[in-house]
């Protein structure tokens, strides 16, 4: 690695990248296989404003307790600095062999940020596939070979049970958390779920990954009524600091049983 690495064309962003790329190398050494940008950087729309840098990084062997600590420091250091990306940055540290076999991607814990979490262990999201796809279709490389030399075709039948999974959480949590619901009632919280649902059901038709406002407007072009028009009168609203109205959150909820149903059909 040269030390100045130019992967975006965000000056800033580059600096984040270059930061984690260097330090991750001198305490892993030859453990450090690769570094590959995701997220809305990778699919295309990303915001500077409000999108955060997601990258993952891949291993050879799984990080013992020592690497850890090690990590940990570095990522400490980070979100203490005075960059405007110190608590926007999503990671996760995974073996080559969970990617070889994505299989086996449910059993262990692993090393994960999440906007500025200190670095902890955790099972990787009901989502993963959905980033899997993303890293070895779009990924942007920092260091190491191509993620499709290592990752071998995401098979669409995969994303089915990540749907289900997520928006069943969500169902139940409508009908038995007032938290959620509460949570749920904010204009920004409710755009983020019907989003969500959105680039869901685009997996669900199209076997493939796209970005939050792409698979947005493609819902409200192929769902039709009543959700095109709960979508539109979200976006509409999505810059209002307010609460939606009832009608919105039954919709809202009837929205995520229909993606629930939807992974059923198939």
């Amino acid at each position: 690695m040269d030390g100045h690495i130019k992967t975006t064309v965000y000056d800033d962003v580059n600096d984040v990248l270059n930061y984690f790329s260097t330090q991750i190398q001198e305490v892993a050494g030859e453990r450090f296989i690769g570094m590959y940008v995701i997220g809305s950087l990778a699919l295309g729309n990303f915001n500077p404003i409000s999108s955060d840098i997601d990258f993952v990084i891949v291993t050879d062997i799984d990080i013992d307790d020592t690497l850890f600590n090690r990590l940990k420091h570095i990522h400490s250091a980070f979100a203490a600095s005075h960059s405007y990306w110190a608590n926007k940055i999503d990671v996760v540290y995974v073996t080559i062999r969970v990617l070889h076999n994505n299989k086996d991607s449910s059993l262990l814990q692993y090393p994960q940020v999440e906007h500025g979490t200190e670095l902890f262990k955790h099972f990787l999201e009901d989502g993963w596939i959905f980033q899997l796809y993303t890293l070895r279709e779009h990924g942007i490389q920092v260091f190491g070979p191509k993620p499709s030399s290592f990752i071998s075709p995401i098979d669409p039948n995969d994303m089915i049970p990540a749907v289900k999974a997520i928006a069943e959480i969500w169902l139940e949590s409508a009908q038995n958390d007032p938290s959620w619901l509460e949570w749920l009632a904010n204009r920004e919280c409710q755009v983020f779920v019907i989003q969500t649902l959105c680039r869901m059901l685009y997996s669900l038709r199209t076997g493939s990954v796209t970005s939050k406002p792409v698979a947005t407007i493609w819902a409200q072009k192929e769902l039709g009524t009543p959700w095109d028009l709960l979508i539109m009168r979200s976006l509409s609203a999505k810059q209002e600091n307010s609460k939606i109205t009832q009608n919105d959150m039954e919709e809202t909820i009837n929205f995520i049983r229909y993606t629930v149903e939807q992974t059923i059909l198939r």
